[in-house]
């Protein structure tokens, strides 16, 4: 059974940052490629960013590019999350997403899904 844990969200001021990780068990790890959404409350989940299986390539999403970046580690089985310069509008539950599949726009399902882990961005 795949598992995706994530971790490391947490309350900062605007223009702080924080990393969030995603350790994933139960699954070949290095591949998946690993997808970042949020999801803020009373919107529709924003799909972040992705990584592809090697590290190689990856994508982000015009609103947070230039301030995240994402990064994994196959031998850890983590995704990474580097947030930076932090707005309140950063404000969201964080998911890690599994999928065989690369995709820099949003598919209709993902192999594996986190709980989720809570970013809040004070202004």
């Amino acid at each position: 059974q795949a598992h995706l844990v994530e971790s490391g969200g947490g309350l900062v001021q605007a223009g702080g940052s924080l990393r969030l990780s995603c350790a994933a068990t139960g699954l070949p790890f290095s591949s998946y490629a690993l997808n970042w959404f949020r999801q803020a409350p009373g919107k529709e989940r924003e799909f972040v960013g992705v990584i592809s299986w090697s590290g190689g390539t990856t994508y982000l999403a015009d609103s947070v590019k230039g301030r995240f970046t994402i990064s994994r580690d196959n031998a850890k089985n983590t995704v990474y999350l580097q947030m930076n310069s932090l707005r309140p509008e950063d404000t969201a539950v964080y998911y890690c997403a599994a999928d065989l599949h690369y995709s820099d726009y949003v598919k209709d399902k993902y192999d594996f899904w986190g709980q989720g882990t809570q970013v809040t961005v004070s202004s």
